[in-house]
């Protein structure tokens, strides 16, 4: 999530660029270094069967692809915080959907955490002006970020999070590089500068290959609703990038949604059988008879 965090900044550099000629070759890019990685590392990568080829081709089309459009149109019609915020609640969707697509039952401690890291996640992002467009773009994009695990949850227990993670993103370059070939002109991207390329590269290697595999594996070891917590550590780490790069110092009610997304994160993510420190029972005080 920091990772995920640190692109808001980097994506700047791409404003001017063609959205999914840029988009196809990161994709490519990132799925030629996670074949590359699993081969190195002897890692099969299993492929899909059945309904699994729907689910994954979900995971690309929201997560990878509509989720780019939704920022991207919606910043021209609202705030960049109006996107950002409602992207933040995507806490409450996983923890509420997550464990059902799982077979099981919504946690009442992360049903009850969500919401803090939500509130803490619109104090460090703010509020903008939006018009009703903008609105519908950023419910868009609240939704393809949840598609992007929810999606993935039927097929990470046979595929792993290697698998997911390089059919994902394969099905994510076609997708964009046809969308690219329809409606943009491919050629301009001879016209990118180097800070573009080195935006290209880390949004591929650092946003892509690295933190597919990261959270893949965190949502597969502790739950979508559970890991869902997490993604309000991404408006911190946008604001502690943007001002690394040059930025405004945070005001105060950043400084209290950082607080209160820790506190989130503290009551969410505590394991349930937490073990709690109490003052020895009589019969833990006395030694035991000889």
């Amino acid at each position: 999530m920091v990772l995920v965090g640190s692109s808001v900044s980097v994506s700047r550099a791409l404003v001017d660029a063609p959205l999914f000629a840029t988009q196809a070759v990161r994709y490519t890019a990132a799925a030629l270094i996670l074949c590359t990685l699993a081969r190195a590392s002897r890692i099969p990568i299993a492929r899909p069967r059945g309904r699994e080829w729907l689910w994954l081709g979900g995971v690309a089309a929201t997560g990878l692809v509509l989720f780019n459009v939704a920022v991207v149109r919606g910043v021209a019609h609202a705030e960049p915080a109006v996107i950002a915020v409602a992207v933040a609640a995507v806490p409450i969707v996983m923890g509420l959907v997550g464990p059902l697509l799982e077979g099981g039952r919504p946690s009442r401690r992360v049903v009850t955490a969500a919401p803090v890291v939500v509130a803490g996640a619109v104090l460090v992002e703010g509020t903008g002006r939006s018009d009703a467009a903008g609105v519908g773009w950023a419910a868009l994009a609240l939704g393809c970020e949840a598609g992007f695990t929810l999606l993935a949850v039927p097929v990470l227990g046979r595929l792993g999070a290697w698998g997911v993670s390089v059919h994902a993103v394969w099905m994510g370059a076609l997708m964009s590089a046809g969308l690219a070939v329809l409606v943009e002109h491919p050629a301009e991207l001879v016209e990118l500068g180097p800070s573009q390329w080195a935006a290209v590269g880390h949004l591929a290697v650092m946003v892509t290959a690295v933190a597919f595999l990261l959270w893949y594996r965190t949502v597969a070891a502790v739950g979508s609703g559970r890991a869902g917590l997490l993604t309000g550590v991404a408006p911190i780490a946008a604001a502690g990038v943007g001002v690394a790069t040059g930025g405004a110092v945070p005001g105060p009610a950043v400084w209290v949604g950082l607080a209160v997304v820790l506190a989130g994160l503290a009551l969410g993510l505590r394991p349930p059988g937490a073990v709690r420190a109490a003052a020895p029972g009589p019969a833990e005080a006395r030694p035991a008879a000889p």
